[in-house]
């Protein structure tokens, strides 16, 4: 995985908010995400729970995604988007590591078509070294998800 990043890849975030908006997605939350988020928001993590997260069935488990609103038939957005990110300090991990996913950083194919629907991508200003790249994809690791076991 690590040879096609090898020498770095540019990267800078144009805010388009591309990321944000679109298809139906998941924004998937570790613990430390979790407390973040209701601190923020001055919420207790049971009502934040409550009021902004979904399960989402993944394999022998469940996942907490936070919930979406529809933009237009078949188009949605983060609830949190608002004409930009409302909670943009406390941020879940999985926005703050974009795009250095590890589902995006598999393959130099799979980054030249996430390019395609990401501006940021190849920004000549941004420049990312591959220690900083495998630290993101470190952070982002699935293992740190909130994962609830299905009885």
């Amino acid at each position: 995985m690590k040879q096609f990043y090898k020498d770095g890849l540019q990267f800078k975030c144009t805010q388009c908010s591309q990321c944000c908006r679109g298809d139906s997605g998941y924004v998937f939350l570790s613990k430390l995400d979790l407390t973040r988020l209701s601190t923020y928001l001055g919420l207790t993590e049971s009502d934040f729970l409550q009021q902004h997260v979904r399960t989402v069935p993944f394999g022998d488990h469940l996942r907490i995604s936070l919930l979406e609103k529809p933009e237009s038939d078949d188009q949605f957005r983060c609830e949190f988007w608002q004409n930009g990110c409302t909670v943009y300090n406390a941020r879940p991990t999985q926005c703050r590591t974009y795009p250095f996913w590890h589902s995006i950083m598999q393959s130099e194919q799979s980054w030249q078509q996430e390019a395609a629907s990401c501006p940021g991508i190849g920004q000549k200003d941004g420049y990312f070294n591959s220690q900083e790249i495998d630290s993101l994809l470190e952070i982002g690791d699935p293992q740190h998800l909130i994962q609830l076991r299905i009885t």
